[in-house]
């Protein structure tokens, strides 16, 4: 899996510019009237009044139950009540920077053998089995943990750790097997070399920590991969991973006592062995560096890189606290998007390690923009506040973020074990709670300081991502010949007694969602799904809408016009009393068609307040206006050169008829068209309450909920009749090919598409959708992942999805391949597929899809943002609030014949198109 420092860096990146989407980082300056922003020539004085304001947020440890075994393994049991689910993850304290030298990626070599057989498991019983749980199993290497990590229903917790503690005895590690894995392991790494922000935390890693262990990540190098052996791998494994060097985190509907003895009868006869002393980490004073790359993204990155404090660091708090402040949205690195001097910018801890970490000011910036001055202006904007201190004020707004944040991640029972895991085994702590305790503490003395140390010019690192435009589009050959188009479906796969007996039964489990739904007189329809897990409340709000029926022609661009213009403030607050009265109450808010609100239980009123202001009244500033549409336009004249975009136009032109209405589309022109009359007519006819959904979850009732939105939304009106949103149906796509050439990759991004003649509701969605999880969905145990990566080692990833609509719907596989195999992985697809139409599925791969579909139902009830999102989604789709459950009693009476005569009759293998992004295949 991917080193997670590299996915922060990334999110950066993709954060830059969200043009469309719900809250872009592009906006403009604020109106005379406003004021200025938060800067450091403000009052440097702390507001005790502030400081008491921060949330007493309730801490949950006496349901923490905590436990050390004799072999030294710690075992820690967080419960939550949330749903029938529960995550566990093992942690064990190795990583990248425990590899041998010359085998930088060994660390996540062994993550991977992990999947390829243990002690008293194979690897097909280890897919099959977290197939059948649900099929939500993953790990990850780290610089100093590596972690295995499962979300199964609760029943089923003694399965996953049968595995995982088979998997702690020892792991196989054959050669023949890892002949076999080390064809993936090599994609991944052609993968993230494909991505520039993957290339640019790696070199920035190498001049912030030179000398060091943290200067490589975990990813590893193909050479290296190479040269790497079964016997290499295995004494990996005999050296770091034991009892006495992992944590055992359980969080979720579980009972304490029963799981504890589950876990000492399991992990208890393992026996310990003694762990070297871990490589020392002596820092270096940081050599002023800038580089460029190359970039195949839409527009230019500057990142600017500076040594953090490690979380071993008593100055870590303070750290991120003043991160915290650099990356609001009052203040003045922010303040050069409102200035109109980059599409987007912000500050974010990129990674964090125990003696340093990463911070990173980045900007985006439009396609030949001076990325050397911006650079410059960014690294002064940066040093004024080193030398002038924060503002006490953003110092009080980033604690008290901070410390809701502890109370928001009891909303998921994943992110509550991965918080939990993080603060235990990365951070050496004893809970997430101390590093609470520690951020109340922090004062404002404290982040200056720690400003003045850190944020030094002279030791900062300048990388600059620059775009290569693509060449169009290039029509290209189809594939095929050279392998039978037909394949007898997998054995069955024994599974082992203590599996057996447990995943046996395949039955419709019981849905814990009970919502409320009315509609106000207005015609918003309200849904609400009271929780208990924290003090919190989530709304989620979406509006039934489609720009290409609705924008006016020639002005297409302007809902991403309006989506900038969202955070700068409403007609009664302007951006930064906006921002603050949401900083005074730690929520987090985003306005839009598609809009959400995350704040604490007593300040629910205040919050709601707030997003109806926001979604119902935006300024509008006409100041404002003319800076986001100048940014909008400039990003969408990057869009068009960019290879990611132009994949995407080949695929749309490829399957859509001419003068289609997705085939509709932003251009520099369009954007630049939209006046500030013509948003205006956008918001007043697209936002309408009654094409309105808001879903409410968390620590309310349903009448307070109730009572509160009518309050804000209820007066929310709009005249005329309701405007058409379903686009119309599509004839069959037919055949094609292009290749969208793109020199910065070295892996190509293949995407095979065709439409599918049903919708959402027909009949035939469901068997299809039952077979889609005969092809993926789990891993191993699945037909492409089989094929394309455990067997013939040609892709790291290989994703399969049927996108179903109201009217319209496609097919579609994915895959990342280095050029010559992108033909032979396609021939396996096309294979799979006609297998799937010629020949029934085996009885237990049908009844392994029906168990992944049937104990996802738990599982997506798992997380408050899951259950809105859910609920909503089928408010839009017209489908019943109960519909997943009805879709489990239809997928558990499917047979195999009706599973293929789906595939037969919708699904066309010959008929893909087929994109390429990258190099031409050969």
């Amino acid at each position: 899996m991917t080193p997670l420092p590299f996915q922060r860096l990334a999110a950066v990146a993709a954060a830059c510019i969200l043009l469309g989407a719900a809250q872009p980082l592009p906006s403009i300056s604020p109106p005379p009237s406003a004021a200025p922003s938060v800067s450091p020539s403000a009052p440097a004085t702390s507001s005790p009044a502030a400081v008491s304001s921060v949330p007493a947020v309730a801490t949950a440890l006496e349901n923490v139950t905590r436990a050390t075994l004799p072999n030294g393994l710690r075992v820690v049991v967080v419960r939550d009540p949330l749903a029938p689910v529960v995550t566990v993850y093992d942690n064990y304290l190795v990583g990248a920077n425990e590899t041998p030298p010359g085998f930088p990626g060994m660390a996540h070599a062994q993550e991977h053998m992990a999947f390829r057989g243990c002690q008293g498991v194979t690897a097909d019983q280890t897919s099959a089995i977290f197939a059948q749980l649900g099929g939500e199993g993953d790990a990850d290497t780290q610089q100093t943990i590596t972690q295995y990590y499962e979300t199964i229903p609760a029943a089923d917790l003694d399965v996953a750790l049968h595995v995982d503690s088979d998997c702690m005895r020892s792991i196989d590690d054959s050669q023949a097997q890892w002949q076999q894995e080390r064809g993936a392991i090599e994609q991944e790494v052609a993968r993230d070399l494909s991505n520039p922000t993957y290339k640019a935390f790696s070199r920035l890693s190498e001049d912030m920590f030179a000398g060091t262990p943290y200067a490589h990540d975990p990813l590893g190098t193909r050479p290296s991969f190479d040269r790497t052996t079964g016997a290499a791998l295995k004494e990996f494994d005999r050296t770091w991973y034991a009892p006495n060097n992992a944590i055992l985190v359980i969080a979720g509907d579980v009972d304490a006592q029963a799981a504890l003895a589950s876990v000492k009868s399991l992990y208890g006869a393992i026996p310990p062995h003694p762990i070297p002393a871990k490589p020392t980490v002596a820092l270096q004073p940081v050599k002023a560096e800038s580089f460029t790359l190359p970039s195949d993204l839409p527009y230019v990155v500057s990142f600017t890189g500076y040594r953090m404090p490690g979380s071993d660091d008593p100055d870590f708090a303070a750290g991120k606290v003043l991160a915290d402040v650099l990356g609001s949205q009052r203040a003045d690195v922010y303040g050069l998007t409102v200035q109109g001097k980059a599409l987007g910018t912000g500050f974010e801890l990129a990674a964090t390690y125990p003696k340093a970490g990463l911070g990173l000011a980045y900007g985006a910036l439009p396609v030949g923009a001076d990325a050397a001055a911006f650079s410059k202006t960014l690294q002064s904007v940066i040093a004024g506040y080193a030398q002038n201190g924060v503002p006490a004020e953003l110092v009080d707004a980033a604690k008290r973020s901070e410390i809701a944040a502890a109370e928001f991640q009891r909303n998921s029972i994943d992110e509550l074990a991965s918080t939990w895991s993080d603060a235990l085994a990365n951070e050496g702590r004893t809970s997430p709670d101390e590093d609470v305790k520690t951020i109340r503490t922090v004062t404002l003395d404290d982040v200056n300081r720690v400003a003045r140390k850190y944020l030094d010019p002279a030791q900062a690192v300048t990388a600059t991502l620059i775009p290569q435009p693509s060449g169009k589009a290039v029509s290209a050959k189809g594939f095929g010949g050279g392998e039978t188009l037909t394949s007898q479906p997998a054995k069955p796969v024994a599974l082992p007694p203590w599996a057996r007996a447990q995943l046996a039964a395949v039955t419709v489990p019981n849905s814990t969602l009970h919502p409320s739904d009315v509609r106000l007189p207005n015609g918003l329809r309200l849904i609400v799904q009271p929780e208990s897990a924290s003090d919190t409340v989530t709304v989620t709000g979406v509006i039934d809408h489609q720009d290409a029926l609705q924008t006016p022609r020639g002005k297409d661009g302007e809902d991403a016009v309006l989506a900038g213009l969202f955070s700068y403030g409403t007609t009664s607050l302007d951006r930064l009393a906006f921002q603050k009265a949401l900083d005074d109450i730690a929520a987090q808010e985003s306005a839009g068609t598609a809009f959400s609100l995350h704040v604490l239980k007593a300040n629910f009123d205040r919050g709601v307040q707030l997003l109806a202001d926001d979604e119902l009244h935006p300024a509008l500033p006409p100041a404002d206006f003319t800076i986001v549409r100048t940014q909008t336009a400039q990003q969408v004249a990057g869009e068009e050169q960019s290879p990611e975009y132009l994949a995407q136009r080949a695929i749309a032109t490829a399957i859509l008829p001419p003068g289609d209405p997705g085939l509709r589309h932003a251009t520099p022109h369009t954007v630049s068209s939209v006046t500030l009359p013509d948003i205006k007519a956008y918001h007043a006819s697209v936002y309408r309450p009654d094409m309105t959904t808001i879903v409410v979850t968390g620590n309310v009732t349903a009448a307070d909920a109730r009572a509160t939105i009518e309050k804000y939304f209820g007066d929310w009106s709009v005249g005329g009749p309701k405007p058409k949103v379903a686009l119309p149906p599509v004839p069959p796509s037919r055949p094609g090919a292009a290749v969208v050439p793109d020199a910065t990759r070295v892996q190509d991004e293949t995407t095979l598409v065709e439409t599918v003649p049903i919708s959402r509701t027909s009949p035939g969605y469901y068997a299809l959708e039952l077979g889609d999880h005969v092809l993926g969905g789990g891993f191993y145990a699945t037909r492409l992942y089989h094929d394309l990566r455990q067997v013939a080692g040609l892709v790291y990833n290989v994703s399969n999805v049927l996108h179903a609509g109201k009217t319209r719907s496609t097919y579609e596989v994915a895959f990342g391949s280095d050029p010559p195999n992108v033909a032979r992985a396609r021939r396996l697809v096309v294979r799979d597929l006609h297998a799937m139409q010629t020949v029934n599925v085996s009885p237990a791969e049908l009844e392994q899809a029906k168990a992944i579909l049937l104990r996802q139902l738990p599982l997506a009830e798992s997380s408050e943002d899951a259950v809105a999102d859910s609920l909503a989604a089928d408010s839009v789709d017209g489908l019943p609030l109960d519909e997943r459950h009805r879709a489990a009693e239809i997928y558990a009476r499917l047979t195999a014949p009706q599973v293929r005569a789906a595939f037969a009759k919708y699904i066309r293998p010959g008929a893909f198109v087929q994109v390429v992004q990258g190099l031409q295949p050969s």
